[in-house]
């Protein structure tokens, strides 16, 4: 039987959102993130830190679509940071040895640049193992396939399928990691008190633990989004060439990115027919990458959300 919440209207939908770490979960409001990680003796560490929209530097990073691609990097940045300091909180033993790349970097430069390099390192080496494994590597896939079996139109969906393919294998891989396994379940942490709060329900785990933990605003959701909508435009794209679509695919992706990311903000902030749908292969998904949280997740989650709701009445609405 479905989750009573999972159909419910929300009381309200805020805008924000949330992110699991190492033994931990980053919550990001309108005005200052919070990250809350439990030590290994169940004590709980707090970094709170003050949010600085970039759109507010350069107004035109804050158009529709735009924005979209601007949002994407800014939270693979704070993310970066936020899983780097949670990962300084965990046992020694469990930390494991720095490469020797990093170590390198920061015999060489001051401490706050080298955490600046290595932050921007692993961003552009997440962002080159996102392009590799989910545009680069399905489109030459189905170039090879074509070779063999003529695809014409259906190119395009082949692609895309072989997207999907791939996102689920790398989901199935990442699923028999112990600490990934753990992640999930302060990923399910994190939307049970999302939904919490906007259910208008008081913030403890007793609430907090009836609630789903499928969320129609979560990245996994964004990527399938990026996913479906990639496979409508390169259908109707008639190019042949397996490096011509490549380069396409390359070019279009920051488009596809703006555009999924102001269709997900439009589905979170209504709950009809259609939205309901929209939500439904990436809730769907959410199943492999959410997991139920104990009692001690859910006390992060909500402890990592209170620090991050703005004292004015509304702020946050979506």
């Amino acid at each position: 039987m479905a989750n009573n919440h999972e159909v419910n209207a929300c009381s309200f939908r805020t805008s924000i959102g949330g992110q699991a770490l190492m033994e931990g979960i980053l919550m990001r409001g309108p005005e200052r993130q919070a990250v809350v990680c439990r030590k290994a003796d169940g004590s709980l560490v707090t970094k709170i830190d003050p949010i600085r929209l970039i759109k507010d530097r350069y107004p035109i990073l804050g158009l529709p679509v735009i924005r979209g691609v601007a949002n994407f990097l800014s939270t693979m940045v704070l993310g970066v940071q936020a899983l780097s300091w949670s990962a300084e909180q965990l046992p020694e033993e469990e930390q494991g040895e720095p490469d020797k790349l990093d170590l390198w970097i920061q015999r060489h430069f001051s401490s706050e640049t080298a955490g600046k390099i290595i932050v921007g390192m692993a961003v552009a080496l997440g962002i080159l193992l996102s392009v590799g494994l989910f545009a680069v590597l399905p489109t030459l896939l189905a170039g090879l396939l074509h070779r063999v079996l003529p695809l014409g139109r259906f190119r395009g969906l082949v692609e895309g399928v072989l997207r999907i393919v791939i996102f689920l294998c790398y989901l199935w891989a990442c699923n028999h990691m112990e600490q990934v396994q753990r992640m999930w379940m302060y990923h399910g942490a994190e939307h049970k008190s999302i939904f919490c709060y906007e259910h208008g329900k008081e913030l403890t785990v007793e609430n907090a633990r009836a609630e789903s933990r499928l969320h129609p605003r979560c990245g996994t959701s964004f990527l399938f989004i990026v996913i479906f909508i990639s496979i409508v435009v390169f259908s109707f794209i008639p190019t042949e060439g397996t490096l011509q679509r490549l380069g396409l695919h390359l070019l279009l992706l920051p488009v596809l990115v703006g555009v999924s990311y102001e269709v997900i903000k439009w589905a979170g902030r209504h709950d009809n027919a259609l939205t309901r749908l929209i939500s439904a292969p990436g809730k769907a998904m959410q199943r492999l990458t959410t997991a139920e949280p104990d009692d001690s997740m859910l006390e992060v989650g909500l402890e990592a959300l209170k620090l991050v709701i703005p004292e004015e009445k509304g702020k946050d609405s979506w």
